[in-house]
């Protein structure tokens, strides 16, 4: 590929790299401490971009006319579709499509590590998903009895049976796996898939099993469930 090709596809990644830290969405991808690599990364790969630009033309005018050169097949320029691809269109987080055919990340062996207390004087208590389902299969709920709960998390449906999902992510979306809560009690009727809710409710030592990997999950019994909007980093 042509030197002055290479320019427009290293200027127009670092362009998206900084348009996706500026607007948030790289929170679609990884996690949030990876703005601080993305940047400098986007940053760099400009500054390569107009170097390689500058020494191109540069070699262009220095060149002898009469030779002439031959230049590279144009079809070489449809390298560029995937990167404006992703400056037009970038794909949504990861949601129940994703989590219907993910089991749970809450995997079977007994956690032994300790659990701390849930405070008293904060009424409903908030907690991740991960932490409730934690708490409920390896704790067996202890640290959970006696307080209201407040999870948050998008609608998935396993079967007809309404869920609560959230995936969590170690680094990036392509290591995403969901996080399953089961609901107990009386549902509103209009629970729509990937709707994001939050859910008020207390411990309830119900569980079931993920159709996918057998894994338990654990239920919560429901007080009330509002929607909410899209929060800006739908992973945990």
């Amino acid at each position: 590929m042509r030197r002055d090709a290479q320019a427009v596809i290293l200027l127009l990644v670092g362009g998206g790299m900084l348009r996706l830290a500026w607007t948030g969405d790289y929170l679609n991808y990884v996690k949030p401490y990876a703005f601080w690599l993305i940047v400098p990364a986007g940053i760099v790969l400009i500054a390569v971009a107009a170097i390689t630009g500058w020494n191109s033309w540069r070699a262009e005018r220095e060149a002898d006319d009469g030779h002439g050169h031959h230049g590279e097949p144009k079809v070489a320029w449809l390298l560029l579709a995937p990167v404006v691809g992703m400056l037009l269109v970038a794909p949504d987080a990861l949601g129940s499509y994703e989590a219907e055919r993910t089991g749970t990340v809450v995997g079977a062996e007994e956690d032994r590590s300790t659990y701390p207390e849930l405070p008293d004087d904060v009424d409903p208590v908030p907690l991740t998903l991960l932490d409730y389902a934690a708490r409920a299969i390896f704790d067996e709920g202890q640290t959970l009895e006696g307080h209201r709960i407040q999870l948050r998390g998008f609608i998935l449906y396993e079967g007809d049976e309404p869920q609560l999902a959230r995936m969590v992510v170690s680094c990036c979306a392509a290591d995403a796996r969901p996080v399953k809560i089961g609901f107990e009690g009386e549902l509103p009727a209009n629970l729509e898939q990937d709707q994001w809710v939050e859910v008020i409710g207390e411990y309830t030592t119900r569980q079931g099993r993920d159709e996918i990997n057998g894994e338990l999950v654990p239920y919560i019994e429901v007080e009330s469930i509002t929607n909410i909007p899209t929060p800006e980093n739908e992973y945990q």
